[in-house]
C-alpha cells in the first residue's frame, strides 16, 4: 500500500466516527514530516455550525498544533473534494499538497472555483476514491431508509 492510500485510511477511520455520530461522513487527517499532526470530521450537526466541515476542523487544528496559520509544509488528506469554503481556507493556509478520494461533482471547488488553492498546492484526486464513495453513498441510503 503506498503512503496516499494509507493516510487515506485514516481519513476514512474518521469518516466512520462522523457518520457514527449522524455526521455526513467525510474524514481528514493532516500530515506533516511523516506524522498525522491532525485528524478531523464533519461537526456541523454536532455544533450546529455550517462551517465546521472536516477540512476546517483539520487546519485548525493543524495550525493550533504547528503553533502557525501556513500549512505550507503539509499534505490534507480528506476523503471528499473539498467545497469552495474549504478550499479557500486551504487557499489561505498555504497548504502544501491536497489529496483527495472522491470528487464531489456538485459542490466540490473545482466546479466553482478552481482557483481558490494556493498557486503552488499540489493536488492529488481520486485517492481510493470508490471507498470514499461508498461510505458517503451508504450513509445517505441510510438515511432515505429510516
Amino acid at each position: 500500500m503506498n503512503t496516499d492510500e494509507t493516510y487515506m485510511r485514516a481519513a476514512l477511520a474518521e469518516a466512520r466516527l462522523a457518520a457514527e455520530q449522524g455526521e455526513i461522513p467525510v474524514g481528514a487527517v493532516v500530515v506533516c514530516k511523516d506524522r498525522i499532526i491532525a485528524r478531523a470530521h464533519n461537526l456541523t450537526e454536532t455544533l450546529t455550525d455550517v462551517t465546521a466541515h472536516a477540512e476546517m476542523q483539520a487546519v485548525t487544528a493543524a495550525a493550533d498544533f504547528l503553533g502557525g496559520k501556513y500549512l505550507d509544509v503539509c499534505t490534507l488528506y480528506v476523503t471528499l473534494e473539498p467545497c469552495t469554503m474549504c478550499a479557500g481556507a486551504l487557499g489561505w493556509a498555504q497548504l502544501g499538497r491536497l489529496v483527495y478520494g472522491a470528487s464531489d461533482p456538485k459542490r466540490g471547488y473545482t466546479v466553482y472555483a478552481p482557483s481558490a488553492l494556493h498557486p503552488k498546492t499540489e493536488v492529488c484526486g481520486g485517492v481510493l476514491a470508490e471507498e470514499c464513495a461508498m461510505h458517503m453513498r451508504d450513509f445517505f441510503l441510510d438515511k432515505r431508509d429510516k
